[in-house]
């Protein structure tokens, strides 16, 4: 399944590359939402808060009171997983808090999962050449993905792995990486990071693995379906 992302930025719609080069941004939240509206899944990142420079939350909230978001950046504490549920979110997606030192905070894992269900959990494991990378994608830790996702599929019911190296490029992503890290859990596993080609993501499909498109669906090389699934 495609799953469009849409990532906020000073109250804008943006697509990076790298995390940080902007490629492209809109204030016509109204063309997406109307774009997306079709699709059972859509991926909101608040790039702001994740960066800790501010807050996308009410414009957040606004597109996720029409279109079915799963919700991530900058949730670091409860207080602010339950903000960002409260605020329409179907899931939220949680990433660095659930690392510490360097090593995965199952603590926090665990009293997130309290507070807010598992089910309601998806913890994003980002990668860069096989390791862990946090805080913006700046800091590599000393763990692989493979094994952080092991440790943490008792306090999630999802995961999304972002294949770091090649997100934003348009050039494909790496197919082995991705299965390698749905090998590693029982739990869903959703990609990200240079999805481009709808054979990528038929390929994914087939396996189970839902695929999170941006930059390829903005830029019009990969036309959206009429109907997705």
């Amino acid at each position: 399944m495609l799953i469009p992302s849409i990532d906020l930025q000073g109250g804008r719609i943006v697509q990076l590359v790298q995390g940080q080069k902007l490629a492209l941004e809109t204030t016509n939240t109204e063309l997406w939402i109307q774009r997306f509206k079709k699709f059972p899944k859509v991926q909101l990142i608040d790039l702001d808060a994740a960066m800790g420079t501010g807050s996308n939350l009410n414009l957040a909230k606004t597109i996720s009171q029409r279109l079915p978001c799963r919700i991530g950046g900058g949730i670091r504490t409860v207080d602010r997983a339950v903000d960002v549920l409260t605020a329409g979110a179907q899931k939220i997606i949680v990433g660095s808090s659930l690392f510490r030192n360097g090593r995965v905070d199952v603590s926090f894992a665990q009293t997130l999962a309290a507070a807010v269900g598992t089910d309601r959990i998806i913890a994003a494991v980002d990668s860069r050449d096989g390791y862990v990378v946090v805080h913006g994608w700046k800091t590599k830790l000393e763990i692989k993905a493979v094994d952080a996702v092991k440790e943490l599929e008792s306090f999630c019911a999802e995961f999304l792995y972002t294949h770091v190296d090649l997100e934003g490029l348009m050039q494909g992503t790496d197919l082995d990486a991705v299965r390698a890290v749905n090998r590693a859990t029982q739990r869903k596993v959703t990609a990200a990071g240079g999805i481009t080609t709808q054979t990528e993501i038929n390929q994914l499909d087939a396996e189970g693995i839902d695929a999170v498109v941006g930059m390829a669906v903005y830029t019009g090389t990969l036309a959206l379906p009429d109907q997705p699934q």
